[in-house]
């Protein structure tokens, strides 16, 4: 059975109101303690270990530390969200990115005693200092890469609804990316990162996170919840072409889920603005434990820690890129 992944990018409470530019985040307003234990359950009576990418700034406090110990107690990886989770990383100096990683690194080992080999800027935040440092750094894989054509459109949507100053809008304008970043590749491949006189790298594993191919739409859990909002039948049949058209291609899935799948309407009324918050949480639950369930009979479902590991170990399997090509 071919290998897929699952990963969760554990974005929390304050990320959200941060990003849609609301007050009070700087609080650091937590749902860690709600959602953490629900999503852990959920996997743990599907026997399935995931990946779940950590933002070094919830590791840095006490008020989380219980919840995020939890995750590796039960098996699953812990990779490097980064430390502020700003979408605009791409912005930063390799001196910043090299910090925030470095710090990031610092408390989730201490919290979980995990060391990160992988990692997810956010927003699907890249540069290429970012993945110079990563190399530097020694990670094994980067997964931020989202190869689509709706990121303007979700750029769009985004300033129409937060609320955004503009300097805010400045920063961000290049969030979510542009048009070309649907030409990326779907399969993994490694970065080309060594330049004339350096001394090579260790080689930096890509694993895209899987959009429908041909049309590169979105399939992740977040969206196929938002789909359910207007018809629990058009999200599955929406999701059972992905997964048919991913067979079909030879694509094995890097599946992404965010702490919000597993939350609802009766977990967090401030959270409304965010896409199918207005569902309650066990109506979401179905519909995630649906999608996961119909994924595991056709591939078997590691963390990606396992997937970069059985791509780099198979002869042939990669994809080189002569060179780094960014809009």
């Amino acid at each position: 059975m071919p290998v897929a992944s699952l990963s969760l990018d554990l974005d929390n409470k304050w990320s959200y109101m941060k990003t849609h530019g609301d007050a009070g985040w700087d609080q650091f307003p937590t749902y860690l303690h709600i959602v953490v234990p629900r999503f852990l359950e959920f996997f743990k009576q599907r026997s399935i270990k995931i990946t779940v990418f950590v933002v070094g700034q919830d590791a840095a406090l006490d008020q989380n530390r219980e919840a995020l110990a939890m995750i590796p107690r039960e098996g699953h990886e812990v990779g490097n969200h980064s430390f502020h989770h700003e979408p605009w990383l791409h912005l930063y100096s390799y001196e910043k990115i090299n910090e925030e990683l470095a710090r990031t690194e610092e408390h989730l080992e201490r919290v979980t005693g995990q060391r990160p080999i992988g990692f997810r800027g956010p927003g699907f935040s890249l540069s290429k200092d970012v993945l110079r440092v990563l190399q530097a750094r020694g990670y094994e894989y980067d997964c931020s890469t989202f190869p689509t054509f709706l990121g303007p459109l979700a750029r769009l949507y985004y300033f129409m609804t937060a609320k955004l100053d503009d300097q805010q809008k400045e920063e961000r304008k290049k969030l979510f990316g542009t048009i070309s970043e649907g030409f990326r590749p779907l399969r993994p491949y490694q970065w080309n990162l060594n330049e004339a006189g350096q001394v090579p790298g260790k080689p930096l594993l890509e694993i895209p996170v899987t959009t429908m191919p041909l049309f590169k739409v979105p399939i992740h859990v977040s969206y196929l919840l938002y789909l359910d909002q207007f018809s629990r039948g058009l999200a599955l049949t929406y999701w059972h072409m992905a997964l048919t058209m991913c067979r079909a291609a030879g694509v094995a899935p890097s599946l992404l889920l965010h702490p919000l799948d597993f939350m609802g309407c009766d977990d967090d009324k401030d959270l409304s603005f965010f896409p199918a918050m207005r569902i309650p949480s066990a109506r979401k639950v179905e519909l995630v434990g649906r999608i996961i369930d119909s994924l595991a009979k056709h591939y078997e479902l590691v963390p990606m820690r396992e997937h970069a590991r059985a791509i780099t170990s198979a002869a042939g399997s990669q994809t080189h890129i002569p060179g780094l090509q960014y809009a």
